[in-house]
């Protein structure tokens, strides 16, 4: 009676810890909305999200309604999803690999991504016919198949496959970097360059249809595969004596981190230190159990990553930061924080 109350009083807990995250969270978007350069009163952004969502019919200006619902909204939308997706692949591959250290760019997916953009943007491959998005995804595919086959699939321990990740990584960064310096010109490097750091600047709402879509899919998988997870982090023969498919688990995990990654490289570019930052945060605050760990590190980071956004719209006047560049100023610290408690501990 005394495990059950306590278990009733630890859900409760974790719903109404969940439900002010989800307040944060609306704030956020709110905020991300509301704030830009163009200086757009408060009263205006309201209804201009409640008009077109057929709540009110006030007359506005049509920029002003254009901005926050096309370009604010959207854009504040996106950058949730894609947080909330990055923190779950980290969550997810600390786990599988047992390495502090993990996130989705463990697999060397961001770099396929970056190639098959690349040769979109410069190569000009499929004649227009493929887009830039695509092409990204098919080299974060390609990136995971690399990963796989060196790795030795679903066999691989966490040393192998991290240093799978890391050869696929300077391989396809390698031949971006080739593809720019003899095909490209200075103003296509440029734009290669800062979209490599990442930018929500061209994303509208079909993006987020795309990647709500995915990171829901991604986030429910997961979460059904909790208790395994809880298992992995006491190594594989501790979750096999439990009954758990070891191989089979690890393989649909994989796969998902590398869905969910490679849409969002596919869509705003290469942003990284999410999935390092998020879970480990995440994890201080809620303890372990991916239960709790997974939801928590889903809001938590749509909320680091709506606040990133209006930091980088917003820090330099008449300018837009790579959303990169402002999520490693963050997470480069706290990485060097982790390696350091993990030399000490080893």
């Amino acid at each position: 009676m005394i495990l059950l109350n306590r278990q009733i009083g630890e859900r409760a807990g974790l719903g109404l810890f969940l439900l002010l995250s989800m307040i944060l969270l609306l704030l956020a978007i709110a905020a991300g909305t509301g704030i830009g350069e163009m200086s757009i009163p408060l009263d205006t952004t309201y209804f201009a999200v409640t008009n077109r969502l057929g709540w009110t019919s006030v007359a506005l200006d049509p920029i002003h309604q254009s901005v926050i619902w096309d370009y604010r909204l959207s854009r504040a939308l996106v950058a949730a999803c894609c947080g909330a997706g990055l923190a779950l692949c980290g969550a997810v591959l600390q786990s599988l690999l047992r390495n502090n250290l993990a996130e989705p760019y463990v697999l060397g997916v961001s770099a396929g991504a970056s190639t098959g953009a690349v040769s979109i943007m410069i190569l000009g491959l499929g004649a227009g016919a493929v887009t830039l998005s695509i092409g990204a995804f098919v080299g974060a595919l390609a990136s995971f198949v690399f990963v796989a086959l060196l790795s030795n699939g679903a066999r691989a321990g966490a040393g192998k496959t991290i240093l799978a990740g890391v050869a696929a990584s300077q391989l396809f960064n390698a031949l971006t970097s080739y593809i720019v310096s003899t095909s490209g010109n200075a103003q296509q490097a440029r734009d290669v360059m800062f979209w490599l750091l990442g930018s929500f600047g061209g994303v509208r709402w079909p993006e987020f249809q795309l990647a709500l879509a995915v990171v829901i899919i991604g986030f429910l998988v997961c979460m059904y595969f909790a208790r395994a997870l809880d298992a992995f982090a006491f190594g594989d023969d501790a979750a096999a004596s439990l009954g758990i498919p070891v191989d089979a688990v690890r393989v649909i995990l994989f796969a998902v981190t590398a869905l969910l990654t490679a849409t969002i490289v596919s869509m705003v570019g290469s942003i990284g230190f999410v999935g390092l930052v998020v879970p480990h945060a995440a994890r201080f605050i809620v303890g372990p159990s991916h239960f709790r760990l997974l939801p928590t590190c889903a809001v938590a980071g749509a909320i680091f990553m709506v606040l990133a956004d209006i930091v980088s719209r917003t820090v330099l006047p008449q300018q837009v930061l790579p959303i990169g560049v402002v999520t490693a100023l963050v997470g480069v610290p706290f990485f060097s924080v982790i390696l350091y408690r993990s030399q000490r501990v080893s």
